[in-house]
């Protein structure tokens, strides 16, 4: 039996919540935003502005499911207009490894996926 066999067994429920969680994090958003808020609280406007390519509308819903599942926290102020910021919880923060980790590994990694993209795409024609 190897070392990860059990892993979709956790919980009993053939790996749907690993699943659930994982898709969650492994998003590419997710991973973006959670980085980009490593630095501190941010209003929605700053986190758009620093994250290329994302949209108004994935924002907000990223956003709505990292605070359902406990990775940011949301805190509005009274004042008119609204003010609205954004911070990781400490369960976001403990993402922080695990993301740098994983990024790291994709940029050490990238030379040799690029050519056996390139290879592959030779094959199919």
């Amino acid at each position: 039996m190897s070392q990860y066999e059990h892993t979709c067994m956790i919980r009993g429920d053939g790996g749907r919540t690993i699943r659930a969680v994982l898709d969650r994090i492994c998003d590419k958003w997710t991973l973006l935003i959670v980085t980009t808020l490593e630095q501190g609280r941010l209003r929605f406007t700053d986190l758009q502005r620093q994250i290329p390519g994302i949209s108004q509308r994935m924002l907000t819903l990223t956003l709505r499911n990292l605070e359902r599942d406990g990775l940011v926290s949301r805190t509005v102020y009274a004042e008119v207009p609204p003010r609205v910021e954004y911070a990781l919880t400490p369960t976001g923060e403990s993402l922080i490894p695990p993301a740098l980790a994983l990024a790291g590994w994709a940029m050490e990694h990238i030379t040799e996926i690029e050519a056996s993209r390139a290879a592959y795409g030779e094959r199919a024609g």
